[in-house]
C-alpha cells in the first residue's frame, strides 16, 4: 500500500501503546502510518462513574466519528469498550492477539491481612469504576468498601501509592503492555476463570471503513480468527443481554483440550449477588441461547440442593443459592480423626515444600504446633485448601485448580521436581500428586487424620445431590439408592470415579469449590 495511513488514538498512555504497537505492525508489513491523538467522552468526563455517562461508546465515539469523516484511516480500540454493534460503514478489520485477560488486585503492603480471601485488609476501601468487578468482589469479600475510581492506568496507581484507597483492581492486560513496575504493592492475580473479566477484555480492535477495502486486505495479516471466533462468543452474550460498559457482565470464552469453555458472571445491579454459569461444549453453536435460558428471569431452580459437607451461613455457595431460593440440606456423611497427636519438626529441617492435598490435611498439621526452621514454600490442592492454609498463617506459593490431579500434579512438578516435599494427609492418600514427581524428588508422607464413614445414612429428597468426596459417596450409597428425578454433582476426578463405577450420570464442576459448586448448580 503506498499511502500514509493515519491512526485515531486516545491520548494515555495505554491507548498511546495500542496505537504504536499497531503502527509498528504496520510497518512491519510495510505500511506507513501516524498517529492522530482524539480525547473522548469518557476522557474529559472524570468526575463521573461509568453508570453516569450517556450512551454506550463513551471511550470510542469520537474516534468512530472522526474515521466516518475521513480525517483518519483507523481507530485502535480496546475491544471491551467498543459497543456491540458497528455504526453504519464502520467494520472491525482485525482483531489482535489476547493479553491475558486476568484481574490484577494491588493493595497496600500494610493493609495485606493473610486470614483473608484476596488478602485485603477486613472493611478495606477498594478502588474500582467496574459494576461487573464490585459485583464479583462483594460476593467474595461483601464486607469490603468500593469506591469509584476514574484516569488511566498510572493515575489509579498513583491514587492508590497517595493512600486514596486500600486496594484497586486494573486490568493485567494494561499493567503488562506499559511495563509498570508493582513491587511496591502487594499483588494478587485474579485469573479469567476465577473472576470473570468483560468481554474481549485484553484484545485490541483495529477498526476502518467499510468501503477501504485495499486496507482491510493489508490488515488480514495482523488478524487472529481464533481470537476473533471467542471474542464474538462473549460479545454476542453482551448483545444479548443489551448491555454497556455499565452492564455487571462477565464472559470470558476459551479452549481448552479441543472443547470451548464459556464463563458466565451477571448481576442486576453491582451490589446484587452475581450468578455464575460455567458451559462446555465442542462446538459454540446454540452456546448463547443455552446462557440466555439460565438466566431467564422466569426460570425454575431446584427446590432443594443436598451437599456432603458442613456449609456455614456467610459461605459463597450458600449465598449463591438462597438468593435464588434454593434451600440447602447440609451434613457430612464422614468423620475425621487425628492419627497423630505429636510431631518432630525436626522431618522440617530439610523440606522444600508442604503439600496439602485437603483443607482437613491443613488444619489437623497445623494442629500439631510445626515449626518451620527455614523458609518454606505451601502447595494446596483448591481454594478450600488454601483458605484454610490462610486461617493459619500462611499464604500458598502453589494452588492446583483443576479437577484433574493429573494437570495439578503436571503444573506442581515444573516447580518442584528434585526438591525436598512433605505432603501431610490422611492415613490412606492417593498419592495422585506423588506419583506426578521425578525419581529425584525426595517424598516423605505424613499421615495427620483418618476418615470414618457415619453409618445407616438417611436418604435426602433433595433434587441435586452433591458429594464432595470418595468417602461421602460410600457412606450414603452403602443404605440408599438415587432417585430417577435426582440429579448429582461430583466434586474432583475421584468423586466421579466412584459415580462411574456405579453407572451414575453426574456433571463435574470446572473448579473443586464453592464458586465451582455454585456455577454447577446453577447449570441444572
Amino acid at each position: 500500500m503506498d499511502r500514509k495511513i493515519i491512526i485515531g488514538t486516545r491520548g494515555s498512555d495505554l491507548a498511546l501503546w495500542q496505537a504504536n504497537f499497531v503502527k509498528d505492525s504496520l510497518a512491519a508489513i510495510n505500511i506507513t502510518a501516524e498517529l492522530k491523538i482524539i480525547k473522548t467522552q469518557g476522557d474529559r468526563l472524570l468526575n463521573l462513574s461509568f453508570d453516569k455517562l450517556e450512551g454506550k461508546g463513551f471511550f470510542t465515539k469520537e474516534l468512530e466519528e472522526e474515521l466516518l469523516a475521513g480525517t483518519i484511516d483507523v481507530a485502535v480500540h480496546s475491544h471491551k469498550d467498543l459497543p456491540t454493534e458497528n455504526p453504519p460503514g464502520l467494520i472491525i478489520a482485525a482483531v489482535s492477539e489476547r493479553e491475558d485477560p486476568a484481574e490484577l488486585l494491588l493493595m497496600l503492603k500494610g493493609v495485606v491481612d493473610v486470614h483473608q480471601k484476596l488478602s485485603v485488609k477486613f472493611g478495606g476501601l477498594v478502588g474500582t469504576s467496574s459494576n461487573r468487578r464490585k459485583a464479583q468482589l462483594l460476593a467474595i469479600r461483601p464486607d469490603l468498601e468500593i469506591d469509584e475510581l476514574r484516569g488511566n492506568v498510572p493515575t489509579r496507581i498513583g491514587k492508590l501509592r497517595d493512600e486514596k484507597y486500600d486496594a484497586i483492581m486494573l486490568a493485567k492486560a494494561g499493567v503488562s503492555r506499559l511495563g509498570i513496575d508493582l513491587s511496591e504493592f502487594h499483588v494478587e492475580e485474579l485469573t479469567p476463570t476465577e473472576f470473570i473479566p468483560a468481554p474481549a477484555q485484553g484484545a485490541l480492535a483495529i477498526q476502518i471503513r467499510e468501503s477501504d477495502h485495499a486496507l482491510f486486505e493489508s490488515l488480514q495479516a495482523l488478524n487472529h480468527p481464533d481470537v476473533v471466533e471467542e471474542l464474538a462468543m462473549e460479545r454476542g452474550v453482551l448483545k444479548a443481554f443489551g448491555g454497556g460498559c455499565h452492564l455487571p457482565l462477565g464472559v470470558y470464552c476459551r479452549r481448552d483440550e479441543g472443547k470451548f469453555q464459556v464463563f458466565t458472571s451477571k448481576a442486576e445491579s453491582a451490589e446484587d449477588f452475581p450468578d455464575r454459569l460455567f458451559i462446555e461444549s465442542d462446538t459454540l453453536d446454540g452456546v448463547t441461547e443455552k446462557i440466555l435460558a439460565r438466566f431467564a428471569k422466569d426460570r425454575k431452580f431446584a427446590g432443594k440442593v443436598f451437599i456432603s459437607r458442613d456449609i456455614s451461613a456467610t459461605s459463597y455457595f450458600r449465598r449463591a443459592l438462597e438468593k435464588n431460593k434454593i434451600q440447602i440440606e447440609a451434613r457430612s456423611l464422614i468423620r475425621t480423626v487425628p492419627v497423630i497427636t505429636k510431631f518432630d519438626s525436626y522431618i522440617l529441617r530439610n523440606m522444600d515444600w508442604v503439600f496439602f492435598t485437603s483443607k482437613n490435611a491443613v488444619e489437623y498439621f497445623f494442629k500439631l504446633g510445626p515449626q518451620f526452621p527455614k523458609k518454606v514454600k505451601f502447595g494446596v490442592m483448591g481454594a478450600g485448601s488454601e483458605d484454610m492454609l490462610r486461617r493459619n498463617g500462611h499464604f500458598a506459593d502453589f494452588v492446583g485448580e483443576s479437577n484433574d490431579t493429573a494437570n495439578v500434579a503436571a503444573d506442581f512438578a515444573a516447580l518442584a521436581n528434585g526438591s525436598h516435599i512433605l505432603f501431610p494427609g490422611a492415613d490412606n492418600p492417593m498419592r495422585s500428586i506423588q506419583h506426578g514427581l521425578s525419581a529425584d524428588t525426595k517424598i516423605i508422607d505424613l499421615p495427620v487424620y483418618e476418615t470414618v464413614l457415619e453409618e445407616g445414612v438417611e436418604a435426602s429428597g433433595a433434587e441435586i445431590l452433591v458429594f464432595t468426596s470418595p468417602s461421602n459417596v460410600e457412606a450414603y450409597f452403602a443404605d440408599n439408592l438415587l432417585e430417577p428425578q435426582q440429579k448429582v454433582i461430583a466434586i474432583g476426578k475421584s468423586t466421579g470415579k466412584k459415580f462411574d463405577e456405579m453407572g451414575v450420570k453426574y456433571t463435574l464442576p470446572f473448579s473443586p469449590d464453592e464458586v465451582g459448586l455454585a456455577e454447577a448448580v446453577f447449570g441444572i
